[in-house]
């Protein structure tokens, strides 16, 4: 026979209703579909630490991540875009579109640059932030990559940039695709300048960014499992209807042919960037 103990527990089993568990508290992981404790994740660089894959990041968490403590200053913090073409679509607008994601309190554009030192090593960073417009590059995030690279010369400093990005900001139409021979033609004139040019590639790199600066690095790194080509396999599917085979446009498909010059983890880029750094005298 069941003994009652209390009027609301029967066999130390409680009858009150349960708590409920606070919220965004957990996260599913796309890979391995792991329920994850999100403060251990961010600990871990944000990479799952069942199936090591690396959860796209905000741009002032990769600088964080990469930048010595407190060593980043960064340039043209208050420049953001405009709306030239008064781009509208539906029952939204440009200008909204910029104004919500600019709310969200991370950044005011989908570019961060500045200088730094990473791992003791002066350089000038400039990292794309996915959260905003998708990383997508416009009028702004170009002039901020020309000015990074602009003071990258006048300084000698190893130009690094971390890509994240949807491409051209069709937003902005043809200004938007201007700036891919701009950043393209800043490069060049690094290059003549003798510059060490560090391309990183993380999860996705795509478009108009693909097809620019982002694959002119000296040394082009990818981080596990990115996303990276021209057109999306979203993108081709819709356009010509063939499916992608599995890994394609992935960094190891990448990498085994030539477009890509290493695959490092997210927990060796710092030390494999201070090291690619000294191997070139720079």
């Amino acid at each position: 026979m069941v003994k009652k103990t209390k009027k609301s527990q029967w066999n130390g089993f409680s009858l009150k209703p349960r708590k409920e568990m606070p919220e965004g508290l957990w996260m599913a992981c796309p890979s391995c579909s792991h329920m994850l404790y999100k403060k251990k994740v961010a600990e871990n660089l944000h990479v799952c630490p069942e199936c090591e894959h690396h959860f796209r990041i905000d741009g002032p968490t990769r600088v964080s991540q990469l930048a010595d403590e407190d060593s980043f200053e960064e340039l043209c913090k208050d420049m953001s875009s405009d709306d030239p073409l008064d781009f509208k679509w539906m029952d939204s607008s440009y200008k909204d579109r910029l104004k919500e994601d600019a709310k969200k309190g991370v950044s005011n554009e989908a570019m961060l640059v500045g200088k730094a030192f990473i791992r003791g090593r002066g350089v000038m960073l400039a990292v794309m932030d996915f959260n905003f417009l998708g990383g997508s590059m416009g009028l702004v995030v170009g002039e901020k990559f020309c000015v990074a690279v602009e003071r990258a010369i006048e300084e000698s400093l190893p130009l690094i940039t971390v890509s994240c990005s949807g491409g051209a900001r069709m937003h902005e139409g043809v200004v938007s695709l201007g700036q891919m021979a701009k950043t393209s033609a800043a490069i060049a004139k690094y290059d003549e300048s003798g510059g060490l040019f560090l391309s990183v590639l993380a999860d996705p790199t795509t478009g108009g960014v693909t097809a620019s600066f982002a694959m002119l690095g000296d040394i082009i790194i990818a981080e596990p499992g990115a996303l990276i080509g021209f057109a999306g396999p979203r993108t081709i599917y819709e356009t010509i209807k063939v499916e992608l085979p599995d890994g394609f446009q992935r960094s190891e498909f990448l990498l085994e042919h030539g477009f890509v010059d290493m695959i490092v983890h997210r927990k060796e880029l710092r030390s494999e960037i201070g090291r690619l750094i000294d191997y070139c005298g720079k």
